[in-house]
Order: structure tokens, then C-alpha cells, then sequence
């Protein structure tokens, strides 16, 4: 108990690049990742823009090695958990007490919204292997076996909050000596099934999001996967080089107001942010960037935004919504959003909240506009809120 958990490896994949040198590129280069629905056939296409990853499921079985009909799911968990362990560059982990705690939403929906269009319309007909391993566990079990990890495996499914939770608990694993090294993050893939629920939801934008502005209409959905490599302090001194930074803080709330919405006063959010920063020992004004949850929706960038405002007010420091690039990829968001944190510390930048206008009315302070570089960045808290008010807050560091 007590020592520093350190992140020696990060990977990615979304909708903006396919590892982490392309996200960044991409980020830098303010271009994001939302088109037209090419996925899937859907009445929704032409109507609803999203935010695919640019390979095919061919394309990324290629990466990973694993075949190419299993859920797309699996698929980008592996590519980017790969990444994160290969840049972690770990000497003797076969020697190290390993662990993965992966998190996604959908499982292999996608598998599944296939059996069902052959076999509803013949009871013979549609391809059991579709159903097979489609729940959330199996994504993971599939992923942690080709990576050789046996020691611990478990999956994390809180909605939005999700990889940001797998983080969460990965720390705490360290922390308490049960592990030495942890792979933690998410994963989710775009399906059919996502899609119809959230435009059910009448939360879908159907131009590109703009978070945190005056006249946001929604979100655009993403998909991806986001993976940092969690070590010890001992495993920490024992590598090639040096480690991006240190995972300072985390907290878990949970307001319990709505199933799909936030509190309006944005208690949970609240509480994560202020439990993460008395975990780390820091106050807010230590905090260099905020790497917002920020949807776009109008209620959660309300409540997210009341409750910055009741921690931070008057002094607010630089934030944004990398959303904005990467459309809201649910269970993998916390994931791909810790490696921008990560990121943010080790190349001293700020992201944009691209398409922003208009400050919101209830707000005194308002999110980025311009891609920054030589910023003196030492603490990123990046917020993941969910359905059912699970509200997470993570705290990077600069070591």
C-alpha cells in the first residue's frame, strides 16, 4: 500500500489513427474522425455521421493475429492492448504477477446483429458462431489469452465510465501487492443495436458534436480501443525507459439520479473529481488540463460543467473534449482519453474542442479553441461519467 503506480506503456486506436503516433498527428493536426455510416447497413446512413476506425475487420485481424471472424470488438482491444505492451517494452513480464482488466459496452453485438438478420428470417438458417462468445467477459478472455496473460482477468462494464473503472481498479491491484504489471482500459465497436438506442435516446447529433457549446444538439458516436500499461514501483525501476507519468489519483461516485442522465446540479461528477484529488494529494488549482467528459449533449456538459464550476471557481484550468475528434466511443472512451492524458504530460500540449463557438450560458469559463504545445503540464484529470450516474475521475502525473 502507499507506493506510486507509474504508466510505462499506452496504445490506441480510433477513429483519428490506428496507433498512437497517428492519434497524436491527428490531434495536432485538429482533424477529426467522423464520416458517414460505412460499417453497417442501416436506415441511419447519410443522416447520422460516426466515428469508425478506417480498417476493416480483415485489416485488423492482419495487426493482431487474431481471425478475422470474431467480434471487431476483440479486434480493437487487441490492436491497441498490443501497442501498449509492446511500448511498455517490459524485459521479464512473463516473470511478473500480469494482469488485464479490459472494459467494454457491447460485447460482440456485432456478431450477434448478424446471426439474427439469417436467422429470424429462417429458424435453420444464421451461424451460431455469431452468438457463441458475444458476451462482454469473452472480448476480454479471447484478448488476455493472445497476449499470454494468466494471473488475473476480469471485465468492467459501468457505461461511459467503464475503461476509466478498469484504470481505476488496475491501480488498486498494484497498489495492494496482488499485481505487478496491469494492461487496463476498454474497448467497443460501433453496432447496430448502439446506434438505434442512442437515437432512441434523441441524444445523437446529426452534424458533427460540438461539447460544451451554447447550441450543442448531441453526440456522434464513436468506436476504438485504449490501453495504458499500469506498473509497480519496483517493475518501474527496473525498465529500459523511463515511464510517461504516474496515475496520482482516481475516484468512483455514482449520483443515482437517472438512468441515462446526469443530475442537473452534477453531484457525481462532483464527487469523482474532488474524491480524485484528495486521492492525490492535490488541490485544484494544481490541475494543468481537464480532458472533459464533454458528449455534447445538453445535459451532460451542463452537469459537468456546474460541477467544474462549484470545485474550480474562480480559477479554471485549460480544458477540452477530445470527443470532439473521436466521437463518444462508450465503454472505450476512458481508455483512449487516459492516453491523451498521457500524452498531454509527455509532449507538454493541450487539445482543441474542435467546432466550438458559443460559451455556454450558465458558465463563466469555456473550453480550448487552438491546439497548444510547450505547456507546462504536471497534473491531467480526465473525467468519465456514465449511464446510471457512474462517474469516474482520473488524475496523470507528471513524474
Amino acid at each position: 500500500m502507499g507506493t506510486s503506480v507509474y504508466v510505462a506503456g499506452i496504445g490506441v486506436i480510433s477513429a483519428i489513427g490506428n496507433n498512437v503516433a497517428e492519434n497524436l498527428a491527428s490531434l495536432e493536426m485538429e482533424q477529426a474522425g467522423m464520416a458517414d455510416i460505412t460499417l453497417f447497413d442501416t436506415i441511419h446512413q447519410k443522416q447520422l455521421p460516426v466515428a469508425e476506425v478506417k480498417l476493416s475487420n480483415n485489416e485488423l485481424a492482419a495487426i493482431t493475429g487474431l481471425p478475422a471472424n470474431i467480434s471487431r470488438t476483440a479486434l480493437l482491444s487487441m490492436a491497441a492492448a498490443k501497442e501498449a505492451l509492446a511500448d511498455a517494452a517490459i524485459d521479464n513480464f512473463d516473470a511478473l504477477r500480469s494482469g488485464f482488466v479490459s472494459a467494454n459496452s457491447v460485447g460482440g453485438m456485432d456478431k450477434s446483429e448478424d446471426f439474427f438478420v439469417d436467422f429470424l428470417a429462417d429458424n435453420n438458417k444464421g451461424k451460431l458462431r455469431n452468438v457463441f462468445d458475444h458476451e462482454c467477459g469473452s472480448m476480454t478472455e479471447l484478448v488476455a489469452d493472445k497476449l499470454g496473460i494468466s494471473d488475473f482477468m476480469t471485465t468492467i462494464s459501468t457505461a461511459c465510465s467503464s475503461s476509466a473503472n478498469a484504470i481505476f481498479y488496475a491501480a488498486r491491484l498494484i497498489k495492494n501487492d496482488v499485481l505487478d504489471v496491469v494492461i487496463a482500459g476498454g474497448t467497443d465497436a460501433l453496432t447496430k443495436f448502439t446506434l438505434n438506442g442512442f437515437n432512441t435516446l434523441m441524444i445523437l447529433d446529426k452534424e458533427f458534436c460540438k461539447p460544451f457549446d451554447e447550441h450543442r444538439e448531441g453526440l456522434n458516436l464513436g468506436e476504438g480501443s485504449g490501453y495504458v500499461v499500469l506498473v509497480s514501483e519496483k517493475v518501474a525501476k527496473t525498465l529500459s525507459k523511463q515511464p510517461y507519468c504516474t496515475l496520482s489519483g482516481y475516484s468512483n461516485s455514482n449520483d443515482a439520479f437517472h438512468q441515462t442522465a446526469s443530475s442537473p446540479d452534477g453531484t457525481g461528477s462532483y464527487l469523482a473529481m474532488q474524491g480524485a484529488l484528495k486521492k492525490s494529494g492535490l488541490i485544484p488549482s494544481d490541475i494543468s488540463y481537464i480532458n472533459l467528459h464533454g458528449t455534447g449533449t445538453p445535459n451532460n456538459d451542463s452537469a459537468e460543467g456546474t460541477a467544474i464550476k462549484r470545485l474550480f471557481e474562480p480559477v479554471y484550468p485549460p480544458m477540452s473534449s477530445t470527443k470532439s475528434y473521436t466521437g463518444h466511443t462508450l465503454g472505450a472512451s476512458g481508455g483512449i482519453e487516459a492516453v491523451f492524458s498521457v500524452l498531454a504530460i509527455k509532449n507538454s500540449v493541450i487539445y482543441p474542442n474542435l467546432r466550438f463557438k458559443t460559451r455556454m450560458d450558465e458558465l463563466p469559463f469555456e473550453p480550448e479553441k487552438k491546439f497548444l504545445t510547450g505547456q507546462d503540464i504536471n497534473h491531467v484529470m480526465s473525467n468519465s461519467f456514465g449511464f446510471g450516474g457512474n462517474c469516474t475521475s482520473l488524475i496523470f502525473s507528471k513524474i
